[in-house]
């Protein structure tokens, strides 16, 4: 099998213009290829009266492949190499099952592997199975009744089940190619093996989670919702078990030697528990800012020219960054082309902000966070949970300008240059799930990071045209793109507490669901080889 990159076809282009470029590559005619499988498909937009797709291809041919290679550029083709995905032995000799907190995409894939691995897992989440959370989530939206434990961050699936369900990631583990291909098995579209900008879609994500969450109990493992974990029972260094409130309230306790925390970045309350349990902890920085909502035709206007609108290429993205003068960072998170701003509350009394797109990207709006860098000596405290803290305060002042019914504040971006509070809405109808609030974001953000946000909007705009629309709206705030707490781990993945493994995004060690899928299965790694 040979790789052949840089196949250029037109956007109408399909397998035969595919097979033609390929053969162009390989020197050779067309009969003499006998497969064809596109490994990576990408846009190149560069030239907006010229759009077309980049594929690489994996391809077989007939004949001789030495011959042909040696007649091809090796910049261009060369011999595929195959995906080997090998765990390592099990090692572990304990009699306890392994416990799990959390099933977002770290938890998720910990216990899959875990469950294969025949260690039969029992899992913890907090919140409630994905269809009666998609029921809790929707409650919230058009009652403003907000439950605590079953939420946007909380349940089945984790964060990631309302969002874009973005699979981009910038870490370079084989193993992200094992979380696409289960995700690919469990329902979501076969393009995310080749698409350089995979999504699965909120609306698809809740029949994958449910298909894995089959499979890990079909394997042994055992998935408890509304199961809270709220203590840690240890001695002499090691965990000895944990303490759990169940869906009835009542206290429970479950003797092991092993727990994973696969908590998310959101579960305050559980990283308070852990940190007065004497578990080791630091600050890490994280960002605050606002999301920004555009036209998504004036989007994809702005990316694809004269070819916007067309079928192949659907709704226009976008990823941009810049240091502005004031010295820190800023750049958009999180992108969801045709998708909605969703109103992500996990506490009572304070409001943040996220972004979600379904499979189709088809809605009116197209937003993205605008975000800020917040170093720890912008915390107000060295107390390891101080970003906690700065993040709290946020959402409370947030809560209180929206008018104290989870209304998120918002802000024209022409307004916001102006530096003036917004008093009434313009041509781009917010999509905030609870409504918005006209007034002035910048009551409620850091001072540096809204002097930042100005200055990126400016800049921007000079990157994208009409990113600084004056009529786009701002609406705060986005508090919750990582932790701002890391769980202190060594080499084995390990607390200084035996058996307790810090997993995934919420003990600071992902960003995203691909790397915290990837960290889950490297801690169940862990788990399986260590003899203890």
């Amino acid at each position: 099998m040979l790789k052949v990159t840089e196949l250029k076809i037109p956007l109408d282009g399909g397998q035969n213009e595919l097979v033609s470029a390929a053969a162009r590559a390989l020197k050779c005619p067309e009969r003499q290829i006998k497969s064809l499988t596109v490994t990576r498909k990408a846009v190149d937009s560069r030239n907006k009266t010229d759009i077309f797709f980049v594929c690489n291809c994996e391809v077989e041919i007939a004949g001789d492949t030495n011959a042909i290679l040696s007649k091809c550029n090796p910049s261009r083709v060369s011999l595929a190499g195959e995906f080997e995905y090998t765990p390592p032995p099990v090692r572990r000799s304990s009699k306890f099952r392994p416990v799990i907190a959390g099933f977002g995409p770290a938890g998720i894939f910990t216990a899959l592997t875990l469950a294969r691995a025949g260690l039969c897992p029992v899992v913890l989440e907090r919140g409630r199975d994905v269809d009666r959370r998609i029921a809790d989530v929707n409650s919230f939206w058009h009652k403003r009744q907000l439950d605590e434990n079953s939420n946007m961050q909380f349940g089945e699936g984790g964060a990631g089940t309302f969002s874009d369900g973005k699979l981009t990631t910038g870490i370079k583990d084989k193993l992200c190619r094992k979380i696409f291909l289960e995700f690919a098995e469990n329902g979501a579209a076969e393009e995310i093996l080749f698409s350089s900008k995979p999504h699965i879609g909120t609306d698809k994500l809740s029949g994958v989670v449910k298909s894995i969450r089959e499979k890990i109990i079909a394997l042994g493992g055992e998935v408890k919702f509304e199961c809270r974990l709220t203590k840690i029972i240890a001695a002499n260094g090691t965990v000895h078990g944990i303490t759990y409130i169940d869906a009835g309230g009542r206290e429970q306790d479950i003797e092991t030697d092993t727990l994973i925390l696969a908590i998310g970045h959101s579960a305050r309350d559980t990283v308070e528990m852990l940190y007065n349990s004497g578990i080791k902890m630091i600050q890490k920085p994280f960002s605050v800012g606002a999301r920004i909502e555009h036209p998504r035709e004036m989007i994809d206007k702005a990316q694809y020219g004269l070819f916007a609108g067309h079928p192949a290429l659907g709704a226009a993205d976008y990823k941009l960054a810049c240091h502005p003068e004031h010295g820190r960072g800023a750049y958009t998170f999180c992108m969801c082309p045709g998708g909605t701003v969703v109103t992500a509350s996990t506490e009572k009394g304070g409001l943040v902000v996220n972004g979600m797109s379904e499979f189709a990207r088809d809605k009116e709006n197209s937003n993205s966070a605008l975000l800020v860098g917040i170093d720890t000596q912008d915390f107000p405290g060295s107390h390891p949970l101080a970003g906690i803290q700065m993040q709290r305060e946020i959402e409370r002042k947030a809560f209180i300008l929206g008018g104290g019914d989870y209304t998120a504040p918002a802000q024209l971006v022409g307004d916001f240059l102006k530096d003036i509070p917004s008093v009434k809405l313009g041509g781009v109808k917010p999509s905030c799930t609870t409504g918005v609030k006209p007034g002035d974001i910048r009551q409620i953000l850091p001072r540096k990071a809204t002097d930042t946000m100005a200055d990126a909007l400016v800049k921007m705009n000079r990157q994208l045209s009409g990113f600084a629309m004056p009529e786009a709206v701002l609406t705060a705030p986005e508090t919750r793109s990582s932790s701002p707490v890391r769980i202190i781990r060594d080499e084995f993945y390990q607390t200084e507490v035996r058996g307790l493994y810090p997993c995934g995004e919420g003990a600071g060690y992902a960003g995203g669901i691909v790397s915290a899928g990837v960290d889950g299965i490297r801690c169940a790694f862990a788990v399986m080889t260590d003899e203890g």
